[in-house]
C-alpha cells in the first residue's frame, strides 16, 4: 500500500502543478499527450481515482492526520 500512496500524491502534485499551469493558459497534459487524446483522457482519469484514493486512505496514511484525528 505504501507504493500506491506514493503513486498517487506524485499523480496529485502532477495534477496540482498542470491545473496551476491551465490557469495561466496553459495545459501540460495537453501539450504532452495532446496528440493521442486517449492517452490525454488516462492521465486525468487516473489523477482523479489518486484525489479518490487519497480522500479515502489519507487519515490512516498521514502521521500527522491519523494521530491527531
Amino acid at each position: 500500500m505504501k507504493y500506491l500512496h506514493i503513486v498517487s500524491v506524485i499523480l496529485l502534485i502532477v495534477g496540482g502543478l498542470n491545473w496551476l499551469l491551465y490557469a495561466f493558459g496553459w495545459n501540460l497534459v495537453n501539450m504532452l499527450f495532446g496528440t493521442i487524446p486517449s492517452l490525454e483522457q488516462v492521465v486525468y482519469v487516473l489523477v482523479g481515482l489518486a484525489a479518490i484514493y487519497e480522500v479515502a486512505t489519507h487519515k490512516g496514511n498521514c502521521r500527522a492526520c491519523g494521530s491527531q484525528m
